[in-house]
């Protein structure tokens, strides 16, 4: 396996991207988290479904918009996190007590996305995923 990493600044940058991704013949891709991701995932689950390229996702409103998995932390689970990190700050934590890692990680698959580009699923993960969309 290859990796490639390919870089969008802005919207402008993702039609380009996958441009590349498709002339390599790549075969599978995973976009980050980030703001500007988030605001295009529909733009970008449309581009991997027409460019038939499983891709993996950081959170479940890309799974819902069509995307194929999404693999990552609860974002509630991560925003009530946030206050005790903040009182860690506020009462002078020690900078390595402050690294932590998602304690709650979810599996969303999209039966529905990987029919349409020709996969099935494996009964092991639709069995210890969090939520199957059909």
């Amino acid at each position: 396996m290859r990796l490639q990493f390919l870089e969008a600044q802005g919207s402008t940058d993702i039609d380009k991207a996958h441009s590349e991704m498709t002339s390599v013949r790549a075969g599978a891709l995973t976009d980050l988290w980030g703001n500007m991701f988030f605001g295009e995932r529909i733009r970008l689950v449309d581009l991997a479904a027409r460019n038939r390229l499983p891709a993996l996702y950081p959170l479940q409103e890309f799974v819902d918009t069509g995307g194929l998995i999404a693999y990552g932390g609860n974002p509630a689970d991560l925003i009530r996190r946030a206050a005790s990190y903040v009182n860690k700050i506020l009462a002078s934590a020690k900078l390595g007590s402050l690294v932590e890692q998602p304690t709650n990680l979810e599996l969303l698959i999209n039966v529905k996305t990987a029919k349409a580009h020709g996969l099935e699923a494996p009964p092991s993960p639709l069995a210890r995923a969090d939520e199957v969309i059909e």
